[in-house]
C-alpha cells in the first residue's frame, strides 16, 4: 500500500500558484495559445512570404517543388487571404424538385435504417431494406414539399456555397526563407520556358 503524498513530501505541490499560470489537470499542464507550438510541433517563430499565387493549385505546386528538392516543408504554410463566400446558384427550386430532393434524402436514411434492421432481423433481409427505403423516400418527399411550401417563395432556387481566397501565400520560417525563395525562383524560371 502506498502513502498519499502530502505537500511536505512534494515540493511542487507545496509551491503556490503564481498569477497567470494554469494549474495542471488530469492530462498535465494545458498549453495556452501563445505557448502552443505550430502544427509540426516546433515553436511558432517569425515567418516570411516566399511566394504569392492567385490559385491554391499553384501554391500547392510550389510547396511540392520545395519538397521535391529536399526542402524542410514542415517549416512552410499556405495561407489563403481575402476570404469571400461564393454562392453558386444551381437552378430553380420548385415544390416538385424539393419533394424529389427530400425523397432522395429519405431513401438514404431508410437504407441506413433498413440495414440496421436487416442485420438484427430473422425475416427476409431484402424485403426489410426495400420497405425502409420506400417508407423513407415517401416521408422525405412529404417533408421536402412541406418545407419548401413553408418558405412562401422567399428562396426559390438551389445553390452551393464555398469559401474562396483571393490569393494564396506560401510562408516559410525566417531561417530557411532565402533557400525557399531561391528554389521557387528556379521553379518560375523553369515553368517560363527560359533556357
Amino acid at each position: 500500500m502506498t502513502n498519499p503524498t502530502t505537500p511536505q513530501d512534494d515540493p511542487a505541490a507545496a509551491a503556490p500558484q503564481t498569477a497567470g499560470t494554469v494549474p495542471p489537470g488530469p492530462a498535465g499542464v494545458p498549453q495556452l495559445p501563445a505557448q502552443t507550438p505550430g502544427a509540426s510541433g516546433r515553436p511558432a517563430g517569425p515567418t516570411v512570404v516566399v511566394g504569392s499565387y492567385p490559385e491554391y493549385a499553384l501554391a500547392q505546386q510550389a510547396v511540392d517543388h520545395l519538397s521535391d528538392n529536399k526542402f524542410p516543408v514542415e517549416r512552410t504554410s499556405i495561407i489563403g487571404t481575402d476570404l469571400r463566400l461564393v454562392e453558386n446558384v444551381l437552378g430553380r427550386l420548385t415544390t416538385g424538385r424539393a419533394a424529389l430532393a427530400g425523397a432522395a434524402s429519405g431513401a438514404w436514411f431508410g437504407l441506413f435504417i433498413g440495414v440496421l434492421f436487416g442485420l438484427f432481423s430473422d425475416s427476409n433481409w431484402f424485403a426489410v431494406i426495400l420497405t425502409t427505403v420506400l417508407i423513407g423516400a415517401v416521408w422525405g418527399a412529404i417533408f421536402g414539399a412541406i418545407a419548401h411550401a413553408a418558405t412562401g417563395g422567399r428562396r426559390d432556387f438551389t445553390s452551393r456555397s464555398s469559401l474562396q481566397a483571393a490569393q494564396y501565400a506560401v510562408l516559410a520560417d525566417a531561417e530557411v526563407a532565402d533557400e525557399a525563395k531561391a528554389l521557387l525562383v528556379r521553379l518560375n524560371w523553369q515553368t517560363s520556358g527560359a533556357q
